[in-house]
């Protein structure tokens, strides 16, 4: 019991002139992280595909696929690529919604 208050006398001074010394415990917890083929990433983006309706355009494939490789190198942040991405699909199909409201009679 006597070291512990000595202890505490020694910490007390130290903070007083060292400043505050906080100790903190970090943990470092196992992730399992999926190993994926290219026989599993290829039947599940054609299982993906093929759920879609109609093949988007050329120009929104080239466009969301830029976006995504700038992404991957470094050159975007993922939350300024997902803002830009899902601001762009928003003006298209507002684009869209509008032309086929005007064009029915």
């Amino acid at each position: 019991m006597g070291k512990t208050a000595e202890y505490t006398q020694q910490e007390a001074h130290a903070g007083e002139d060292t400043g505050l010394h906080l100790h903190t415990r970090t943990l470092h917890p196992s992730v399992p992280i999926p190993y994926l083929t290219r026989e599993e990433m290829t039947s599940t983006a054609r299982a993906a595909t093929a759920r879609l309706t109609g093949k988007p355009p050329a120009k929104d494939l080239a466009f969301y696929g830029g976006l995504g490789a700038l992404t991957v190198a470094g050159a975007l942040e993922w939350p300024v690529a997902v803002a830009v991405g899902g601001a762009t699909w928003l003006l298209r199909s507002g684009r869209k919604e509008r032309r086929d409201t005007d064009a029915q009679p």
